[in-house]
């Protein structure tokens, strides 16, 4: 698996070997020097990996680590501390700081090639959903309070061990931030990660049970594919090490388990989880915004046009029919006009709520646009699609219409119904006689439903 990774260090010699060894395994490689110029080409390049110098003039890897997993542009993007400093203190101040991992020199090339891949198979799986993020952003959908409510949650972790004692000592330094449980059953833990679990603890060496198809059934199912697993694993197990990655683990805690370590890296792997999460959860909203209509909070024409075409062709092929109700407001020109918009916009609100209880559960009321609602009614013929229509026009007459300042306003609607005609109809077709059933009604005086079949 190829990527774009940008080397930072300020030692020439470093980069070349560094570089070299990169290039050789079909990577594309940028350059940097120093903390500011790396900040500055990881905002306009956009690399997929970053291998970060600790030890450079004027500003460190560490607080160069922190501005990027601060900056929204950069946040996504995974970092590698490469550093001689091998001690333990070292290791937690680049955790702490948002590196994703820490390795040390001379790097491991087998080592580094499996972490490349690893890291590298995680941001693929966000960058579709960030394209979308960054779209959401220019449009003022992002709430950066919430995403860093979300981002900062305690988190929920489930420990996968069959060794009990060691679970409790796991569980109890994980309780310090998290809300942690554990099972011994690998049945019951990939059931429960399907649910609410921000991350597994696993551990690799258990003799109970397989844990390697433990990791391969957990990637095989839907719910738990993009679960993250922190397995803990003999530093001296070299290629159990590396092929736990190689199957899909995602972080590595070697033995003897340091609390802090373990700590550092469970919140690294919860708050890339909770990143995708809120990727996700933008997405979905972005997707509900773009077919619904603001101020009724029904579908809207986008969503029509999209339902009338997968729905219709299903009774052309010889399904049930498809009927359809246009509603148009009588007279809402004279509310706009005598008390103002905002009324207005009242009046339409609590139409689309008396048109949205009257009709059934599986019709589609949608805002076509200013006073005009559409009724999309699958499997309906025309008689049923009538009498919904007039329960419709009724519950409108029925109460007058309360808006602003205490005014009861008296509003009826006319209703036009088509229902399909089977081969040779169209959308187009059947909106237009519904259009010209709204038409005869209005030229017969308002306040009434009127059905136009196909000729």
């Amino acid at each position: 698996m190829t990527a774009r990774i940008l080397i930072v260090d300020d030692t020439p010699a470093n980069v070349r070997l560094l570089k070299a060894r990169l290039e050789a395994d079909s990577h594309e490689v940028m350059t940097a020097s120093d903390g500011f110029e790396a900040m500055a080409r990881a905002r306009a390049d956009q690399p997929d990996i970053i291998l970060l110098d600790v030890m450079m003039p004027e500003i460190d890897g560490y607080e160069v680590c922190r501005q990027l997993k601060a900056d929204p542009d950069t946040r996504h993007i995974p970092i590698i501390l490469v550093t001689a400093l091998d001690g333990r203190d070292d290791r937690l101040s680049g955790l702490e700081a948002g590196a994703d991992d820490f390795m040390t020199k001379p790097v491991d090339d087998v080592m580094l090639a499996a972490r490349l891949n690893a890291l590298v198979r995680l941001k693929q799986m966000a960058d579709d959903l960030r394209v979308r993020e960054t779209s959401s952003r220019r449009a003022g959908l992002i709430d950066n309070d919430q995403y860093q409510r979300q981002i900062s949650a305690t988190g929920n972790v489930l420990i996968l061990d069959d060794n009990e004692r060691q679970a409790d000592r796991l569980m109890l330094a994980l309780g310090q931030d998290h809300r942690a449980a554990f099972v011994t059953d690998p049945a019951q833990a990939l059931k429960i990660a399907s649910g609410r679990v921000d991350l597994v603890v696993l551990n690799l060496a258990a003799k109970a049970f397989d844990a390697m198809r433990w990791v391969a059934q957990l990637r095989n199912h839907e719910a738990t594919r993009h679960r993250p697993v922190l397995a803990l694993v003999n530093p001296d197990e070299r290629n159990l090490l590396l092929k736990a990655l190689e199957i899909g683990v995602t972080d590595i805690v070697p033995r003897p388990v340091d609390t802090q370590e373990l700590l550092a890296r469970a919140r690294t792997q919860i708050r890339r989880k909770r990143y995708g999460d809120f990727l996700r959860t933008t997405l979905d909203r972005s997707l509900e915004m773009a077919i619904t209509d603001p101020l009724t909070q029904l579908n809207n024409r986008r969503f029509f046009d999209t339902q009338i075409r997968l729905h219709l062709p299903r009774h052309i092929k010889g399904g049930p029919p498809l009927s359809l109700l246009l509603l148009d407001i009588d007279h809402f020109k004279k509310v706009n006009d005598a008390y103002g918009h905002d009324a207005g916009d009242e009046v339409l609100r609590e139409f689309a709520r008396r048109l949205g209880l009257n009709v059934r559960a599986i019709d589609i009321p949608c805002r076509l646009g200013g006073e005009e609602f559409v009724v999309l009614m699958p499997e309906t013929g025309a008689e049923d699609a009538l009498n919904i229509a007039e329960r419709v026009r009724a519950q409108v007459a029925a109460e007058p219409f309360m808006v602003s300042g205490g005014r009861a306003l008296d509003i009826t609607v006319s209703v036009g119904v088509s229902t399909s005609g089977g081969l040779g109809d169209s959308p187009e077709a059947l909106l237009k006689r519904a259009d010209e059933g709204v038409y005869e009604a209005k030229s017969a005086g308002r306040n009434r439903v009127i059905l136009r079949s196909a000729a």
